[in-house]
């Protein structure tokens, strides 16, 4: 048979392509869509009111900054315990 080029006769199915639209087929407004919120972020992150960029969006921002550098020194500490450990192994 030799190699030959396997081109089928039609596109296959798209498998993810069953839950969106094309704008053409969703008329005027697009309901799953939302509201487009850039503008607003835009407006929100870029006022200089001297709070520093990952910490604008309020008390969300300063737990999830919080927790991350809670678990980066506990992790650094960790790291340091464990070294300290295996430096000094018990004595037999």
């Amino acid at each position: 048979m030799g190699l030959r080029p396997n081109v089928p006769a039609e596109a296959p199915t798209m498998i993810f392509g069953t839950p969106t639209k094309v704008v053409s087929e969703a008329g005027s407004t697009v309901e799953y869509m939302g509201t487009n919120r850039v503008p607003d972020f835009q407006r929100l992150f870029q006022t200089s009111d001297g709070i520093p960029i990952h910490l604008k969006r309020g008390l969300s921002d300063r737990l999830l900054y919080r927790t991350t550098m809670a678990l980066t020194l506990g992790g650094a500490v960790y790291c340091l315990v464990a070294l300290y450990i295996a430096a000094n192994p018990p004595k037999k």
